[in-house]
């Protein structure tokens, strides 16, 4: 009769001197994997952070139309930004110091044949066309229909 003897010991005592290894090398490389926080206005091709004001009537102008292109030619409602009003900033550089410069915004935007929307906004440094001038990210409260910034533009916000 042959006895088998059970390794399952000696096994659970390779793996747990194994994973104390592993936990002491992982916490002894957490600092030197850590990156150095350069502000992005002294790389070596720096932003310089002098964004548009929230109220901006070209950041407005640039929402407007997009708006107008999204749903005239995607969504066909025929619905129109009018005009904003309580325009609020909500945040400048919250992402940190060493990311591209952004303001986010809030503003409740009118609209032709409906109740007022809430409209959250970014403006983003040298985001614009081909990286040239700002760009402006947005979501209309209730309005994004694809949950690009879903739940109800939460994610248009810091």
């Amino acid at each position: 009769m042959i006895r088998q003897i059970s390794s399952l010991p000696f096994a659970l005592g390779v793996l747990t001197v194994c994973a104390v290894v592993l936990a002491a090398a992982g916490a002894s490389l957490g600092p030197v994997a850590a990156r150095p926080l350069v502000p992005a206005e002294r790389r070596y091709s720096p932003y310089d952070g002098v964004l548009p004001a929230c109220g901006d009537p070209a950041v407005f102008e640039r929402i407007q139309g997009r708006f107008h292109d999204r749903e005239a030619e995607f969504w066909n409602t025929g619905l129109e930004i009018l005009g904003f009003g309580k325009v609020k900033e909500i945040g400048y550089k919250t992402n940190g110091e060493d990311y591209i410069p952004r303001r986010y915004c809030t503003a409740w935007a009118y609209l032709n044949g409906e109740k007022s929307r809430q409209v959250s906004y970014s403006i983003n440094e040298d985001l614009g066309i081909i990286g040239f001038g700002f760009g402006v990210e947005w979501c209309v409260g209730g309005l994004d229909r694809n949950d690009a910034y879903a739940p109800n533009c939460k994610m248009a916000r810091p």
